[in-house]
């Protein structure tokens, strides 16, 4: 794998390169020492990933990202010294097309080893998105209609909408909430790709865009009318046949974690009533064959479409499998959750 290295710091720079070549299958592709210079020798040779420092001369690592992302785009996981304290500009970087964040080692006697182990983690699982096979799978791709499932349960559940989302959901996830009133009657899951580390600034941050509740998922959690559950650890969030919330480490060699695959086929198993999933941006494949079967079980499938997400994949292979009823630009998305909400009753 070829990675590029935007750094300002001459020791940070050196660190991340031993961090690296401690794996033999990976190249230092180039160094940048700003964002701008970042951009002008990514558009001349985009590596496979970028190392993405967010404090810097010029153009910071927010910017860069927002500009590579726009113009040559690649896997970009900012590496910055303090993830907490900068904390909202890890998330405005995600917005535009960041995939993830981690704090940026430190060798020697008062370093922190721990960190290099992280970053190399999460490099071998862009590996695995990057280089993914594709799925052979298909989903019928004529219109159908469903009659109701008919369950004696159904009465016991609220009516639910999934969404799954990757790179650039954040922001995505902020205008959808953003424009759901307080009193929307439906209860809202979501699995977004982000580190366990990350997800209670993310619901705090989520938090201040809607008048909804937004809360962390935890073990045996309920999904209730007015209240948005997320994912919250590294493991795959799932419904239970109880309806509760739980979650799995299987399958453990998947590379996206959590995984909206997982949830969405869970709640396509046990929630015995029919809702609305939408998948919105983000790399590879998750989320699609779920996608699908929640049509398949009479769901209103929404992909987010191409034009207004920041990476056209797991988007992509929903609407390539035939899994999605609906093709909505971002901005439609929340006011079609509110009408389709409205003719359910």
């Amino acid at each position: 794998m070829r990675i590029a290295i935007v750094n300002d710091m001459v020791m940070a720079v050196e660190t991340l390169r031993r961090v690296l070549m401690t794996v033999k299958d990976y190249q230092v592709a180039w160094v940048a020492r700003d964002g701008a210079e970042a951009v002008s020798k990514c558009a001349e040779d985009t590596p496979d990933l970028i190392l993405m420092d967010l404090i810097m001369p010029i153009m910071d690592g927010v910017e860069a990202t927002r500009h590579i992302m726009k113009n040559s785009p690649c896997a970009i996981v900012v590496v910055t010294a303090s993830v907490e304290k900068n904390g909202s500009q890890v998330f405005e970087a995600m917005g535009y097309g960041a995939l993830d964040a981690v704090s940026t080692p430190v060798l020697g006697a008062s370093g922190n080893p721990e960190a290099a182990t992280a970053l190399l983690a999460k490099i071998v699982t862009i590996g695995k998105l990057i280089g993914k096979s594709g799925v052979t799978s298909k989903y019928r791709t004529h219109t159908e209609s469903h009659q109701s499932i008919f369950s004696p349960l159904a009465a016991r559940v609220p009516p639910l909408v999934a969404i799954g989302s990757s790179t650039g959901g954040p922001n995505a996830l902020a205008k959808i909430l953003s424009r759901l009133p307080a009193s929307f009657g439906a209860a809202v899951a979501i699995v977004q790709h982000v580190d366990a580390q990350f997800t209670p600034s993310l619901v705090e941050w989520l938090n201040e865009q809607t008048p909804l509740s937004v809360q962390l998922a935890s073990e045996g959690s309920r999904l209730e009318v007015g209240k948005v559950l997320i994912a919250g650890t590294n493991d795959h969030l799932s419904l239970q046949p109880n309806f509760s919330l739980s979650y799995t480490k299987n399958p453990i060699d998947y590379p996206y974690r959590p995984s909206v695959d997982v949830f969405f086929k869970s709640v396509a198993h046990y929630w015995h009533r029919q809702g609305t999933a939408v998948l919105l941006t983000g790399m590879g494949r998750d989320g699609a064959e779920g996608l699908g079967l929640l049509r398949e079980k009479g769901w209103h499938t929404i992909a987010q479409n191409q034009a207004s997400c920041v990476v056209y994949g797991m988007p992509k292979a929903a609407v390539e499998l035939g899994a999605a009823t609906e093709i909505l630009p971002l901005d439609a998305i929340a006011s079609t959750l509110i009408d389709r909400l409205a003719r359910s009753r």
